[in-house]
């Protein structure tokens, strides 16, 4: 299976619909369809809740499904074929135009990278550069943030928009001379090209820009049955809360879920921000969450996702959060 953890190209809304499946028949708790995406900071809290049967303990009967992006889920959310979903970094703009509304942060990743062929030593010398890069993602990001830092903008390279699975083989063909991705495909790539180098990572930029990855669910959702959004957050932190204390088994049991080899999650599981629930009700209340949004929002402006966003406090359900 292909991990296209920040991969948000846009399909449509009728294969959503098709992916996201029916709601299970004789449901004995609150009915929910869930998505989720095919990696391990995208899978880790849904496989946890269906290995040690979370959902039922907080009352939810779940029908989970993964998907390959974040935006097929919100056209799942607006055809109403999904009540919840997940969204990486690079699809936050989403929520913060009105699409969904976030109810829990999930992590804050530190997997991507801007990497180059041997020889290029810096952002700089990207100057006139073939760079590929899977539009629109967190990978999209930080190289345009690396690039803003050296004075620079995607007009001074040659962008060569790819799906991260071509972007492997571009670059180990030496088709490009860099790329803005993340691991694990960072870590395949590095297996015929040990010789790479990053010039570039998220950490570059922590804490003042953040790269969190969020829980949605369906606008109306939110007002029409809180009782049920509450639920799901419940399921969420407790899973969140194993996840931080056995990250082995949770690498394991997401492995299985998906049905790869535990080793193909080890490395992308050792690049996130491990972060327990009471953690992010903490983050949630002092406005460090609304802020890595506000942030983003920054971002996706000069991206030019749009001109004006919505406020944080009108698309991120603190208080449902933290009542939960």
């Amino acid at each position: 299976m292909t991990l296209n953890r920040r991969d948000f190209v846009v399909l449509s809304a009728s294969a959503a619909v098709l992916a996201a499946g029916a709601v299970p028949a004789g449901a004995a708790g609150d009915p929910a369809r869930i998505g989720y995406n095919g990696d391990f900071w995208g899978a880790s809290v849904a496989s946890i809740a269906n290995a040690k049967e979370l959902w039922a303990k907080h009352g939810v009967e779940a029908d989970t499904k993964v998907f390959t992006n974040g935006p097929i889920q919100v056209q799942a959310l607006g055809a109403n074929s999904l009540e919840f979903g997940y969204l990486g970094p690079g699809a936050l703009w989403l929520p913060a135009t009105g699409k969904a509304k976030i109810i829990a942060v999930n992590d804050v990743g530190f997997s991507d990278r801007v990497i180059a062929q041997a020889g290029i030593a810096s952002i700089a010398d990207l100057k006139g550069k073939k760079v590929a890069v899977p539009a629109g993602t967190s990978g999209d990001m930080l190289l345009r943030l690396a690039l803003r830092k050296a004075g620079m903008t995607v007009d001074d390279i040659e962008v060569v928009p790819m799906d991260p699975s071509t972007v492997v083989a571009a670059f180990s063909s030496k088709q490009v001379d860099a790329a803005g991705i993340w691991y694990p495909f960072v870590g395949i790539i590095r297996k015929t090209v040990p010789d790479l180098v990053e010039i570039a990572k998220n950490d570059d930029f922590y804490p003042a820009t953040t790269f969190p990855s969020v829980f949605i669910a369906r606008n109306d959702l939110v007002e029409s049955n809180p009782d049920l959004v509450k639920k799901v957050i419940g399921v969420i932190k407790e899973a969140q809360d194993y996840r931080a204390a056995h990250l082995d088994e949770a690498v394991d049991i997401t492995a299985k879920q998906l049905g790869i080899p535990a080793e193909q999650l080890k490395t992308e599981a050792g690049y996130g921000k491990l972060m327990t629930s009471a953690e992010l009700a903490k983050l949630t209340t002092d406005g460090t969450v609304a802020g890595w949004f506000s942030t983003m929002n920054e971002l996706f402006k000069t991206f030019g996702k749009f001109d004006t966003a919505l406020d944080p406090k009108d698309y991120y359900m603190a208080d449902l959060y933290l009542a939960a």
